[in-house]
């Protein structure tokens, strides 16, 4: 399995890719996040761009658990997760698993389940969580469930941002005529979510 990792440091980021997609879908937040001064990991799950040669993405949640144990390897003391579709979801399944401390949650176009329960870790994730999704994704069905992992979180500090583009995941961000405003909002809230005292 491949992974970008940009910049260094004790402040964590995890950024899980959709399926179908490559770790191009995060490469502008995350150059700027690491030009923030964070720690940021992108892998690219198997079956997917570089890791394409390994045919297996029924278990990409083992590929986010792989890039969060290196990111800790590597010196992360704490870790913002965020990801888009089955990238969300395993992101947070993850890091439900206690690795690192969780400072905050980012979930676009996320199923419920997806390489595992989804709903189930985020109810084990308090931190401030921002939950995106546009209603015209897949006829509503998306919408739907990440409803439903909103509904679950445990964070008291949790956002539902409808996005009218119709957009699936980062295209919401990389293909909208909203997407810088969006993709601004990310950035801000991976920040504001390290600068909170925990």
């Amino acid at each position: 399995m491949s992974a970008l990792e940009l910049g260094d440091g004790p402040d964590g980021v995890l950024l899980g890719h959709e399926q179908g997609y490559s770790i191009c879908s995060f490469l502008d937040i995350g150059k700027e996040l690491a030009s923030r001064g964070y720690h940021v990991m992108i892998p690219e799950y198997r079956n997917h761009g570089a890791s394409e040669e390994v045919p297996d993405n029924e278990h990409i949640a083992r590929d986010a658990r792989a890039a969060l144990a290196e990111l800790k390897r590597l010196g992360a003391q704490r870790v913002f997760l965020g990801g888009a579709s089955c990238g969300g979801t395993t992101a947070a399944i993850a890091g439900a698993e206690g690795r690192l401390p969780v400072v905050g949650l980012l979930i676009m176009s996320s199923p419920a389940r997806c390489g595992g329960d989804g709903v189930a870790a985020v109810r084990t994730i308090d931190a401030p969580s921002l939950f995106v999704v546009s209603p015209g994704d897949m006829n509503g069905a998306v919408e739907k469930q990440v409803r439903e992992l909103y509904a679950a979180s445990a964070s008291k500090d949790k956002k539902l941002v409808i996005d009218r583009s119709g957009f699936h995941g980062t295209d919401m961000i990389r293909r909208s005529p909203q997407g810088a405003a969006l993709h601004d909002r990310v950035i801000r809230f991976i920040e504001s979510a390290f600068a909170r005292p925990r």
